[in-house]
């Protein structure tokens, strides 16, 4: 199965950004990919009250363009992450779905991990604008089951076990993973997810300097279940892509068994409170 992960420089020009993502969208499935995954807040990069403000409904805009895209394509698309409304009174969620080839919405995730910390010398307070989610999400593509993340989330391997033991082989990891973090951190985590789960990792990551903080790190990538980076796009909006061979993955996992060979029993650590 042939995926594809879409990288952009997404601003505060939503028509803009719709426009690019849809060109590289079509690009990527004319090129073969069956499996095509859009970055974090693809629609619209912004930051504080503008978010809460120009979030939109699951059924608003941003999501029926990508269902189209989806449909007319024929393809599975991840559409990354947008700023999904709350109910009245509640922040929005930071919301990735995953979209089939009829157009339908097979799967949504809300991230669970606020990225509030410091970077670069720049402060991010994600709970302060959005909620966390609380539930963990599983999707189907083909022959992909596709364990769900938004970028903060890489840093948490425990999620990405909870995923495993959910049946995932395959994880999309959407992001706005910034330059900052990216450069000594975004290739080593993506590896060692793929390494310790013995799956894929398709990662569609932002790139570029957005208003009014943003600087994303780019190199999107496909790392396969040795941690061998299958396809990159370092800088520049476009796509990376790469064949997934799952033949190769139950290879690695029958030769290699340590996800047969764990002990999660022992290794339990829940705190004990007096």
């Amino acid at each position: 199965m042939k995926a594809a992960v879409v990288q952009i420089n997404s601003t505060a020009d939503r028509d803009r950004n719709l426009e690019v993502a849809e060109r590289h969208v079509r690009a990527a499935a004319a090129d073969g990919a069956v499996l095509v995954v859009l970055p974090e807040k693809w629609p619209l990069l912004v930051d504080g009250q503008e978010l809460i403000d120009r979030s939109e409904a699951i059924d608003g805009e941003t999501v029926a363009a990508a269902r189209s895209w989806a449909l007319s394509l024929g393809i599975h698309l991840q559409a990354g992450s947008f700023s999904e409304r709350g109910a009245e009174g509640e922040l929005p969620s930071n919301t990735a779905l995953m979209i089939s080839p009829e157009g339908e919405i097979t799967a949504e995730y809300r991230k669970i991990h606020m990225f509030d910390v410091i970077a670069g010398g720049v402060e991010y307070r994600e709970s302060s604008f959005e909620k966390a989610g609380d539930r963990l999400v599983v999707a189907e593509a083909d022959r992909a089951r596709i364990g769900m993340s938004i970028c903060y989330d890489l840093r948490f391997p425990e999620l990405f076990r909870s995923l495993l033991d959910l049946g995932a082989d395959t994880y999309t990891v959407p992001s706005a993973f910034t330059a900052a973090t990216g450069k000594p951190h975004w290739q080593p985590l993506l590896r060692a997810r793929a390494i310790e789960n013995q799956a894929f990792v398709l990662a569609a990551n932002q790139v570029g300097e957005a208003d009014p903080k943003f600087n994303s790190w780019g190199h999107s990538m496909i790392v396969d279940p040795w941690g061998e980076i299958l396809s990159v796009l370092e800088a520049g909006e476009g796509f990376a892509s790469a064949d997934l061979d799952y033949g190769r993955l139950a290879e690695v996992r029958r030769q290699l068994p340590a996800v047969e060979h764990r002990r999660p029993a022992l290794l339990r650590t829940e705190k004990k409170t007096a």
